[in-house]
């Protein structure tokens, strides 16, 4: 058995790593989920939440993951039957029109390469060719956790207004939420999807809708059935600081502690340090000589980096040397990106001394590797972080 000293690096884009102040929040006793403190607690918590989602609107909290939440946006406000535009951006874009389907609705699925966001302009043609409004939701995942692609959400609201389109708009944040600039209400989103275990620093476990006055009208016409998921019985219960169910109350008082570190850091600068932190993996990956999957630079990520590799090499031998060498968990390609690219995380509880260990650790497997590198991609994200 091998034994390592130090810090695991956990360098995938998500879960992240916890702050050892969240840890100690989820580890309070439990309380009686139907008693005053945790009323006081769960009022607290659902305000909280909403800057964080740019809204003054319900935020609804599930205990579930990411893939809970894509469901609940989708049984609350459509029935069987109905279209939906959705947008080939990664591997999980397609498993949330695969989610689609099974529940019996119709998705318009536009192909793409991976390498690109959803385009605006094809939102709005696809939307002015639908000139009997039979598309009821356009779904669009703001920041592809696969691939380090993050779509432009303002554009596309820009361009089904252009359209003059009623459909709902649907968000998966699940990965840039509390790590990239994001406004549900200012953008006219009707649900924005997340969960717990990547920007909002706390393990897997909860599931979010922020939804709007729209999005609400649209569950008095949904047929898809719904039962767990639905909305309202939880919008009734959070009224009094409730939930209509045994709720994750250890997880609220992580996710209690978890938004007061975003409110002391300031949204602003939590949204910049992001920025800073990809900028200088970006210039590190061009500083080795490598390609970052991303094609269009409107569209890089701030929360992770897709290194793509050449067919001569194999990512994941990479991500396994690094691995065993290190003690570095790098995040893996995945689906048609498998053994393809890389991908390293740098978003949630994370400073300059702990990106700067995360591309050593990168730069040394990659040498080891044999991979052809240039030395000097290290150097360049060191300038950047000592510049600022």
């Amino acid at each position: 058995m091998t034994t390592r000293s130090g810090r695991h690096f956990l360098q995938i884009p998500g879960p992240t790593s916890v702050p050892d102040r969240v840890l100690r929040a989820i580890a309070q006793p439990t309380i009686d989920h139907r008693g005053p403190d945790f009323a006081e607690l769960g009022l607290d918590v659902l305000e909280r939440v909403k800057p964080v989602f740019g809204t003054s609107g319900p935020v609804i909290i599930f205990p579930s993951s990411g893939t809970g939440a894509w469901e609940a946006a989708l049984v609350n406000t459509l029935s069987p039957g109905d279209r939906v535009l959705a947008f080939e951006t990664g591997h999980f874009a397609t498993l949330w029109r695969a989610m689609a389907e099974g529940l019996g609705l119709e998705v318009d699925f536009v192909a793409g390469d991976w390498r690109r966001g959803v385009d605006p302009n094809v939102v709005a043609e696809r939307l002015a060719e639908d000139t009997t409004h039979s598309i009821a939701a356009v779904m669009v995942v703001h920041n592809e956790t696969s691939t380090g692609v993050t779509s432009r959400v303002p554009e596309i609201r820009a361009a089904i207004d252009q359209a003059g389109h009623p459909a709902l708009l649907f968000v998966d944040t699940i990965s840039s939420l509390g790590s990239i600039d994001y406004r549900h209400e200012e953008w006219g989103v009707d649900v924005t999807i997340s969960c717990s275990q990547k920007g909002l620093m706390l393990p897997p476990g909860l599931g979010f809708n922020a939804v709007s006055e729209k999005a609400l009208a649209a569950t008095e016409r949904a047929r898809l059935p719904r039962s767990y998921w639905d909305w309202t019985p939880i919008l009734e219960a959070n009224e009094r600081g409730y939930w209509p169910y045994t709720p994750a109350t250890n997880m609220l008082y992580g996710l209690k502690e978890a938004l007061l570190m975003l409110e002391e850091e300031g949204l602003p600068n939590v949204f910049a340090r992001h920025d800073r932190h990809a900028e200088a993996t970006r210039a590190a990956v061009r500083g080795w000589g490598l390609e970052v999957l991303c094609a269009d630079e409107r569209e890089y990520s701030s929360v992770l980096t897709a290194v793509l590799l050449g067919e001569e090499h194999d990512a994941d031998k990479i991500r396994q040397i690094i691995l065993d060498r290190f003690d570095m968990s790098l995040g893996t390609g995945l689906s048609k990106l498998a053994g393809r690219v890389f991908r390293i995380g740098h978003l949630g509880h994370f400073n300059d001394l702990t990106l700067a260990g995360t591309l050593a650790g990168v730069q040394m497997g990659l040498e080891l590797a044999g991979v052809a590198i240039d030395p000097g991609g290290l150097s360049a994200a060191l300038e950047l972080l000592r510049a600022e």
